[in-house]
């Protein structure tokens, strides 16, 4: 078995670790972000850990009434011009904790006297030394490039860190319910190597999300591209109208994550036009109607709080890349000409 494949499949007892372990602090830090009454949230963030930052954009705008913004790290490295943060709180997320923009970043607020998070599975990197406090992922090693159990244990700890913010102690047992949850998906998906016959000549995919989802539509575009090396595109399901649904013709195939939610009907209307136009459908989703019209679905839990979805949404994404990765003869652990720890400034 390889680490990739381990890795996925861990990920339920690597969030239920993070909840069990970390619940004290998620407590304190909200405490003290309340006590701030910041301006806002800025996030600074790169690759999949950017796409939990989407996440968090969302979960905190809309269950924490936050502004959140994520943050260009270009602005305080190559431009040296980086925006006003006073009376703002500035999370770092990062795997490694070494990403030199990402430092930067934290660096620059910290002279901005703001409360700086670094959320990281490296809690001696150079990342958490920069932060005022550090939020530990409990991953464990991941020694596959492709990230993994450390993404959804971002999501659970933006998760963890929200609800402690809202004092919910219902949403607290919701969280708590995920590893449970996660593990059933993990184990319906194991049929997914099948499934992935069917697109191992595939060169173009589009992936479509909107809302709380929109994250996973970019994280499973970025591993589709990184393991499958499939030109994969992550679109909301509003912009996809604006221009990209003309490139659909008879069997283009597009991956929908259309879970229950205020987003569900928009979701509906699209795949209902995607079928009319005859695309090759993959659709990942916990209602039946949306299911149907897949020639391909991936099933979740029926009873799924919107708000954690993500952290279900992304597993069956996760080994349809894995599986197509072995299909075609490519390197899970190592996908070509990339490296685990990427350092940008």
């Amino acid at each position: 078995m390889d680490f990739l494949q381990r890795e996925i499949f861990e990920q339920p007892r690597v969030v239920e670790r993070l909840l069990s372990r970390q619940k004290t602090l998620a407590w304190r830090l909200a405490e003290i972000i309340r006590q701030r009454s910041p301006a806002g949230i800025l996030v600074a963030a790169r690759g999949s850990s950017d796409n939990a930052a989407l996440y968090g954009k969302y979960l905190l705008g809309m269950r924490n009434g936050l502004v959140v913004a994520l943050a260009a790290p270009s602005m305080f490295t190559k431009y040296r011009r980086p925006p006003r943060l006073h009376g703002w709180v500035v999370l770092g997320i990062s795997q490694s904790g070494r990403s030199d923009d990402l430092c930067q970043v934290l660096r620059e607020a910290r002279r901005a006297g703001c409360l700086t998070v670094a959320i990281t599975n490296f809690p001696q990197s150079p990342l958490a030394r920069l932060a005022s406090e550090v939020f530990p992922l409990e991953a464990g090693p991941e020694r596959a490039v492709a990230a993994t159990k450390t993404y959804t244990a971002q999501l659970a700890a933006l998760a963890l860190l929200s609800t402690a913010m809202r004092r919910d102690k219902h949403a607290m047992r919701q969280l708590e319910s995920l590893p449970e949850a996660m593990q059933r998906v993990l184990d319906s998906s194991r049929q997914l190597s099948g499934e992935a016959q069917r697109y191992r000549y595939l060169e173009q995919l589009a992936v479509i999300g909107r809302g709380y989802n929109y994250c996973t539509a970019y994280e499973l575009a970025l591993k589709l591209k990184e393991l499958a090396a499939l030109g994969a595109e992550p679109f909301s399901s509003a912009d996809f109208r604006h221009g990209p649904v003309a490139m659909i013709r008879p069997g283009a195939a597009v991956l929908a994550v259309a879970t229950a939610g205020n987003c569900f009907s928009d979701l509906m209307a699209l795949l209902r036009e995607l079928r009319r136009r005859r695309a090759e459908l993959l659709v990942i989703g916990n209602r039946p109607a949306a299911l149907r019209l897949a020639q391909t679905p991936f099933s979740l839990p029926a009873q799924l709080p919107e708000w954690l979805s993500p952290l279900l949404a992304v597993l069956p994404g996760q080994v349809l890349a894995l599986e197509l990765t072995r299909v075609r003869g490519l390197p899970t652990d190592r996908p070509i000409g990339l490296k685990k720890v990427t350092r940008t400034w």
